[in-house]
C-alpha cells in the first residue's frame, strides 16, 4: 500500500470522535506525519515538546510497520494517537493508557465497525539482528546488543562483586557484531 495522506483521516476523525477540538480554524493543533523510516518498533506515537520556546505537538506513524498493512491499521493507529493528543491538548491531563484513554477508546470502538483501537498493537515487528557485542571487562560475558548503551554495566558482576550497585569496572565495552564471534 502506498503512503496515504493522513490529514484527511485526521480531520474526519476529529469531527466524528473529538467534536472538532483537535483543530482551530481548520488547522490541526498537532502535526501529523509519516516517519522517515526509522520508527520500527512501534506503530506510532504522540509527543509534545518545546521548540524555540514554543510548544510543539506531533503524531508520527511508522512507515515500515504500517506500509504493508491494511488501511484499518492506519486508521486504528492514528485514532489511538489522537486520543493521546486529545487528553493532553484538550483536557490538559498527562495520562498514558489510563482510565480516560480507555473510556475514549471504548467509546470510539462502540461507534464504528471499521477498526478497533487497542492499548497495544499486535502488528508484526520485523526482527532486527544485533549490531554490537557488549562485553563485560570483568567476567568476559558477551551479549548481543542492537545499539550502544552508554554507561550500561554487567548486572552479573555488579550483583556478585559490588552488592548490586553500578560500578565503573563493570561498564560494558562494545565490538561490532560478527556472527562468527
Amino acid at each position: 500500500m502506498p503512503l496515504i495522506p493522513l490529514l484527511p483521516i485526521f480531520h474526519r476523525f476529529n469531527r466524528k470522535y473529538f467534536d472538532g477540538l483537535l483543530s482551530q480554524d481548520l488547522k490541526p493543533l498537532v502535526a501529523v506525519r509519516w516517519s522517515d523510516g526509522r520508527l520500527r518498533n512501534t506503530a506510532g506515537f504522540y509527543r509534545r515538546s518545546k521548540k524555540g520556546g514554543q510548544h510543539y505537538s506531533e503524531i508520527v506513524l511508522s512507515t515500515p510497520l504500517l506500509i504493508n498493512l491494511p488501511y484499518n491499521a492506519v486508521e486504528s493507529t492514528l485514532c489511538h494517537e489522537m486520543i493521546h493528543a486529545w487528553i493532553d491538548l484538550v483536557l490538559g491531563i498527562q495520562e498514558g493508557h489510563g482510565p480516560i484513554f480507555k473510556k475514549k477508546m471504548n467509546s470510539i470502538n462502540s461507534l464504528q465497525q471499521n477498526f478497533q483501537i487497542t492499548v497495544r498493537h499486535q502488528y508484526p515487528v520485523p526482527n532486527r539482528s544485533p549490531k554490537w557485542w557488549a562485553i563485560c571487562p570483568s567476567c568476559g560475558l558477551r551479549l548481543p546488543y542492537k545499539r550502544i548503551v552508554k554507561g550500561a554495566a554487567c548486572k552479573k558482576c555488579c550483583d556478585a562483586n559490588h552488592h548490586g550497585k553500578w560500578n565503573a569496572g563493570c561498564v560494558l565495552c562494545y565490538e561490532p557484531f560478527l556472527k562468527e564471534a
